[in-house]
């Protein structure tokens, strides 16, 4: 299965959606299995609740008994009426992360309250497309949106007139309903995306793809073999190194070995096929927060090479990762983005 492929399933009354590269599974998002629980980028009707001041947060109720946190909120007094979207997900019992700068996105577009301005996407070169873009969005741009902005996404390119004009239409329409609807208790406004919406979103506009949305599609490509690699702490790496990424309350546990192995360059090798498969691996199954790598055997001159592959690594992840340093004892420490639930948790 050569290029690469999207699938979208069905299970259970959820939807699965993965991306598969030349046959190797490289995404995969699952609706998550609670439903009322506050998703990622869905947006409520917020109450602020009370001030965290350690913090300069605030806690706020989204309304069914649920609670967001919410940074910077030191000029929010209590009981006032906010406009909040979920960011990530929430770790343990802990109050939901929240902020107040909306976007609204589509496979075609986003729409960016509090930043005014219709953008195309830079990433799109040809002038002649781009002045194309530019037209459509200003033919139907209202006149009374002055808080609002656009950008033109590269999924645009070659899409024709009548398809994007509708999604902007359909999107502005959604936003003024939501931006405007700020009075009444907290509650949700708009649900976030499933798993196969995200797909479209999110997959199909950085390049061409096979879709293939149908039931059963993850047995008959292989998606479910490739998911049962990860639900086990152990990663094969190249050369029979490998690594175990275990999750602790504390944080995420990479260990990394060398197997059978031990010629001098063996350390070295495996360290730096784990740091370029360690994107991967967190991505699938679903782990953020605090990363701490034991590496095997590594010399401190080696380490601004390790610290160069991680860079490298990381730079086309979707998720927010920051090299924090290293530890006294050698180990490196990562912090991540909690973009998503645990694997364990969704299936």
């Amino acid at each position: 299965m050569k290029g690469t492929t999207i699938l979208i399933d069905q299970q259970n009354n959820r939807q699965l959606a993965a991306k598969m590269i030349d046959g190797k599974l490289v995404d995969l998002l699952v609706d998550p299995v609670d439903s009322t629980q506050p998703q990622p980028d869905a947006i409520y009707r917020a109450t602020v609740d009370r001030p965290i001041k350690g913090l300069h947060g605030a806690i706020v109720k989204l309304g069914n008994g649920h609670n967001g946190f919410l940074k910077d909120a030191k000029t929010l007094a209590p009981g006032a009426k906010i406009l909040v979207q979920v960011t990530t997900h929430a770790e343990g019992s802990k109050a939901q992360p929240v902020n107040q700068r909306l976007l609204f996105k589509t496979r075609f577009l986003i729409l960016t309250p509090g930043a005014p301005g219709i953008n195309v996407a830079r990433s799109i070169r040809d002038e002649e497309e781009r002045v194309r873009l530019l037209e459509i969005a200003h033919d139907i741009w209202p006149d009374d949106m002055e808080d609002l902005g656009l950008i033109l996404r590269t999924a645009c390119i070659g899409v024709a007139d009548s398809e994007i004009a509708e999604d902007l239409a359909k999107m502005l329409g959604i936003a003024q309903s939501v931006l405007s609807d700020t009075d009444g208790p907290a509650e949700l406004l708009l649900d976030a995306p499933d798993a196969g919406y995200r797909a479209w979103r999110d997959w199909v506009p950085n390049g061409p793809h096979d879709v293939v949305d149908e039931q059963d599609c993850f047995e008959s490509h292989g998606v479910w073999d490739a998911i049962e690699q990860f639900k086990t702490p152990h990663a094969g790496l190249t050369g029979g190194a490998f690594m175990y990424v275990e999750p602790t309350r504390a944080l995420v546990s990479v260990d990394v070995n060398t197997g059978a192995d031990f010629s001098p360059a063996a350390a070295l090798k495996a360290n730096i096929a784990a740091m370029r498969e360690l994107p991967r691996q967190l991505l699938l199954r679903g782990l953020g927060g605090q990363i701490t790598v034991d590496f095997a055997p590594l010399a401190k001159k080696d380490r601004r090479q390790i610290e160069q592959v991680v860079k490298s690594a990381f730079k086309n992840d979707m998720v927010d990762t920051t090299l924090v340093g290293w530890t006294p004892l050698g180990h490196l420490e990562l912090l991540r983005k909690r973009s998503r639930q645990p694997l364990e948790t969704l299936l």
